[in-house]
């Protein structure tokens, strides 16, 4: 299950001033870096993933992290939600007596990119644009010092280029993780062409102190799992509206990976992700690749008339979404589904993504791809490429 990225514009982006101390300076030796004990945590945001983010730092390092937005209405609340959310946990006795307490006390809050000085790591979890992903390093880089870590946590755009600009792009790592950030147990760390090998094996020190399985994937469209997932909706969705365009049964599509016996069916998993956030993720792969990853105009039309569900709680079409499927006619080939045939039309894609995504190197092997999708997407035991054999 990818992750729900916070739509936050840009949180913690407080104006820097003019006369303010830089930290830019010098960059370390890959020694020094190498070196270096991170021993505070920062968190660019302060909504729901980074609420996780944070909770996961101060759980699993017991460290101090500081989480910043531009709201203090919005730090307040995520504090406020992180506490309750820990006292729940130490009540049904997932939390020894007083750990909330402490924990919770580790995470403090700020409006003011300059507390994040002292910081040995820096997350932002802000919305997927690249434009305020630019900002919010930017402000964070004037105040941490130049060893320090710059990690994000986006699921779909260049790491590359939101490093641009910046005095030490070569600390700037992905560092992506799946949600619930607390159960699934993959990180996809990502590396840019110009990030440094002592800053990626400080990453990956990290991400096993938070107990997490890091896969090293290259800074590549929607890294392993969301390019997978989104090739697969554009299949589903293509066949869903050509289904509906010839009156015939859109849940039969959803339906026709049953043999794979998947975690969710394409529809569920894009309503717990969100039509906005999915539709999101599909421009950004359109945008790389858009031959292969052809927009849906269903799904476009539901994020944008704020449709957040594509399905009912009794299983069948939210009337919401369905009243937008009549509207597509004429807009996709008007032919009923054939089960049989959506199952093998989205196997020849995956495998087809499959084989250009190791071609291109965005992993080192077909058991990464593997690894990725059982332990980000709860894909059955082997993964993908088992599925894609038969």
């Amino acid at each position: 299950m990818p992750h729900i990225t916070d739509a936050v514009s840009t949180a913690g982006l407080a104006p820097v001033e003019a006369d303010a101390p830089t930290q830019a300076g010098p960059a370390p030796s890959s020694a020094e870096l190498g070196a270096r004990r991170v021993s505070a945590i920062g968190v660019i945001g302060a909504g729901l993933m980074a609420s996780q983010l944070a909770t996961l730092f101060a759980q699993q390092l017991r460290l101090p992290v500081t989480m910043s937005d531009l709201s203090p209405e919005r730090v307040d609340a995520a504090l406020t939600g992180i506490r309750a959310k820990l006292e729940r946990a130490e009540a049904k006795g997932r939390l020894a007596r007083g750990e909330a307490e402490e924990i919770a006390g580790l995470i403090t809050g700020t409006t003011d990119p300059a507390d994040f000085a002292g910081c040995g790591a820096v997350i932002e979890a802000v919305f997927e644009e690249l434009s305020v992903k630019r900002q919010v390093f930017a402000a964070a880089e004037a105040a941490i010092a130049p060893d320090a870590l710059l990690l994000t946590n986006t699921s779909s755009l260049s790491v590359e280029a939101m490093a641009e600009g910046l005095a030490h792009p070569e600390r700037v790592v992905g560092f992506h993780f799946f949600n619930p950030v607390a159960v699934l147990p993959l990180l996809e760390l990502v590396r840019t062409p110009v990030a440094s090998d002592a800053a990626m094996a400080v990453a990956a020190d990290l991400a096993a102190a938070l107990g997490k399985t890091a896969v090293p994937v290259a800074d590549a469209p929607g890294f392993v799992v969301n390019r997978i997932l989104t090739r697969l909706f554009a299949e589903i969705l293509g066949e869903i509206e050509a289904t509906a365009a010839a009156g015939g049964d859109p849940l039969a599509v959803d339906r026709a990976l049953a043999p794979w016996n998947l975690p969710m069916t394409p529809l569920t998993l894009i309503d717990y992700i969100g039509t906005a956030v999915q539709q999101h993720i599909c421009a950004t792969m359109h945008r790389a690749y858009p031959e292969r990853f052809p927009l849906s105009p269903w799904l476009a039309a539901a994020a944008e008339s704020g449709v957040r569900r594509l399905l009912a709680d009794d299983g069948g079409l939210s009337p919401e979404a369905a009243a937008l499927l009549p509207q597509l006619a004429g807009t996709a080939d008007a032919t009923p589904a054939d089960p049989a045939q959506v199952l093998e039309r989205v196997h020849a894609a995956l495998a087809e993504e499959v084989e250009i995504m190791l071609a291109e190197g965005v992993v080192a092997s077909a058991e990464d791809i593997d690894r990725c999708m059982v332990l980000g997407a709860n894909y059955p035991a082997g993964g993908i490429t088992p599925l894609l054999a038969r």
